[in-house]
């Protein structure tokens, strides 16, 4: 039996106490002390969720190569900078960046992560392809290869990924979006899509395709916000792929209003895929979360909202757990 003590993060705070493990299983759990000398000490956790990520373009990070601070001229379909350069990439290529990136995420705990997969159905396939040589788990977003609607394209997508993740309502006619938006309902799939970026867009033009969750919302406003919160609808944010842009999430609105908040690491060209990476940067930026607020982002908001199993607060769970050193924030111990 190994034990992990420390801290444990529940959804109602932190709690001393500890875990027993057999074989990665969860077999003991108690408060205060564990029966023998702890194995490992720290902040014990769920595994990490990612919600954002854009894997697809880990090679350009690899690449080391300038890139324009400008939303539209680097990542907006069709023509952005982005989109160029993974035509332009060779298929082994593209594929050995999203492997690194994904051992970086398991070695950094990460056990789910949500991505929305450019490239219609090539792309898809190599993304599925990727995950296989790996033991993490993935909700796919998957893209049809143009702006436009075809629905034997989008029941082929939906017959391989577990929705449809795309961008922003401005890139798009909205009847096409809008047509993809009811199929992907129809198929009981989930639908989400980038809002209010750099720029202000319509919030009920955006609710009316019925997203599960949103991607940043930076510029929505006040009542934006609240008619997201009414509708329950949780945002992700991507703080340092916002920073690279030159912009940052309103945190006080966010937090005045209880918005159902996840945290992503968004394009792997600009940022590593390390989810507490992009919690230390949100830290750094606002002292408006307390640690244990950003944990849950990472852990037990992103459950809820992508029904994924919570594992902490039971026993005999296969799910894997993380320790963090409470200093540092690094990972100490991840469970398999």
């Amino acid at each position: 039996m190994m034990y992990i003590a420390g801290d444990v993060v529940t959804q109602e705070g932190f709690t001393k106490g500890y875990l027993g493990l057999r074989d990665d299983h969860i077999v003991d759990r108690g408060e205060g002390t564990p029966p023998k000398k702890p194995d490992y000490y720290g902040y014990i956790l769920p595994s990490l969720i990612n919600a954002h990520t854009h894997l697809g373009d880990s090679f350009i990070r690899q690449k080391k190569r300038s890139l324009p601070k400008n939303i539209e001229q680097l990542v907006a379909p069709p023509f952005g900078i982005k989109h160029q350069l993974l035509e332009q990439a060779s298929e082994q290529e593209v594929s050995r960046g999203i492997l690194k990136s994904l051992k970086i995420m398991q070695k950094t705990g990460t056990s789910l992560f949500v991505d929305f997969r450019e490239g219609g159905l090539t792309g898809l396939k190599q993304l599925k392809k990727a995950i296989q040589a790996t033991s993490i788990n993935s909700i796919i977003l998957s893209r049809p290869s143009k702006l436009t609607y075809h629905k034997e394209e989008i029941d082929a997508l939906l017959d391989n990924s577990q929705g449809i993740g795309v961008s922003s309502i401005a890139d798009w006619s909205y009847a096409e979006i809008e047509k993809i938006a009811k199929h992907t309902k129809q198929k009981k799939k989930i639908f989400s899509l980038h809002v209010s970026e750099n720029k202000r867009e319509d919030i009920d033009t955006v609710l009316d395709l019925k997203p599960d969750f949103l991607i940043h919302a930076l510029k929505a406003t006040e009542s934006d916000l609240l008619c997201i919160k009414q509708e329950n609808i949780p945002i992700v944010l991507c703080p340092r792929s916002n920073a690279f842009f030159g912009l940052q999430p309103s945190y006080a609105l966010l937090k005045k209003l209880k918005i159902q908040l996840m945290l992503g690491t968004d394009n792997a060209m600009l940022s590593s895929p390390n989810i507490i990476d992009e919690l230390k940067f949100m830290y750094s930026q606002t002292s408006l979360f307390s640690l244990h607020e950003l944990f849950k982002m990472i852990t037990y908001t992103p459950r809820k909202a992508l029904n994924s199993v919570d594992c902490i607060q039971g026993l005999n769970l296969t799910s894997p757990v993380v320790v963090l050193d409470k200093q540092s924030l690094r990972p100490v111990y991840i469970s398999k």
